[in-house]
């Protein structure tokens, strides 16, 4: 996979020697404060939740490893451990947090009203500056390759069965979704993402301690283990991270959330 750096070409009105140096001194500003003060700053404005977004963590070979919040995101590009990835037009452009800071400056200032959809951006908005969350960073010293092991937790398995119950079919809230044991432990079943499935709590009262077949229940579809974190493929479906398809392989790698 290729890549290139440098900053994206902007269709922009001609600015003023006075409006550059504003832009200039608005970037210089964001890129000589510590992360302390960027995060401090991003909480007085009341944008917590922006630090908040996920980002997709990449190794130096461009695979993804992990995905984190925007908060450590920004943590590691300060500290140069971790470059942006921006993708556009088909084209990987790296930034370090100056000239991300200066972009996010431009960004504002001559598309103000850009469109929202997958090429929209979410901004951390100070009261002295703002900047755009970033999508994607890489990682500039080598990462292991990601081992392909999806943990199985109560938060992985609602998310594999998307809130559904297994039985039923109907979509509950998690607080009223239970695990069901397809082969119920008394019978020698044990914890396995092939014999553990969501169920409504008067779903699993009536299967009670018996196998579907024992209860006269047909389940919607047989439980398999999933080839990548599942809570992956819900993100992928909002546009926000529209461009982390282009770094996720389903045959080959899963991401784990950190």
């Amino acid at each position: 996979m290729s890549s290139s750096r440098g900053r994206p070409r902007l269709q922009r009105p001609s600015a003023s020697v006075d409006e550059a140096a504003a832009l200039s001194e608005s970037a210089g500003i964001a890129a000589s404060l510590p992360l302390g003060s960027l995060i401090g700053m991003a909480h007085a404005s009341g944008v917590a939740s922006a630090l908040d977004y996920k980002v997709l963590v990449l190794n130096k070979a461009f695979v993804a490893v992990r995905v984190i919040s925007a908060r450590r995101a920004f943590s590691l590009i300060c500290r140069d451990i971790a470059e942006i990835i921006h993708v556009e037009n088909g084209k990987y452009l790296s930034y370090d947090f100056e000239s991300w800071a200066e972009l996010s400056q431009l960004q504002k200032a001559f598309e103000p009203d850009a469109p929202s959809g997958p090429g929209s951006h979410d901004w951390i908005r100070t009261v002295r500056f703002d900047i755009v969350v970033p999508r994607i960073i890489r990682l500039l010293g080598y990462d292991r390759l990601p081992a392909q092991i999806v943990k199985l937790n109560r938060r992985n398995l609602f998310a594999r069965d998307r809130n559904q119950c297994q039985y039923c079919g109907r979509n509950f809230p998690t607080n009223e979704l239970s695990i069901d044991h397809v082969l119920p432990r008394a019978q020698g079943g044990g914890d396995s993402w092939e014999n553990l499935v969501c169920a409504c709590i008067k779903c699993n009262a009536r299967k009670g301690g018996r196998t579907p077949d024992q209860a006269h229940m047909k389940m919607i579809r047989l439980p398999v283990k999933p080839r990548r974190n599942p809570l992956i493929s819900i993100r992928l479906g909002q546009d926000r991270y529209h461009s982390w398809k282009a770094f996720l392989d389903d045959a080959y790698w899963n991401v784990e959330l950190k």
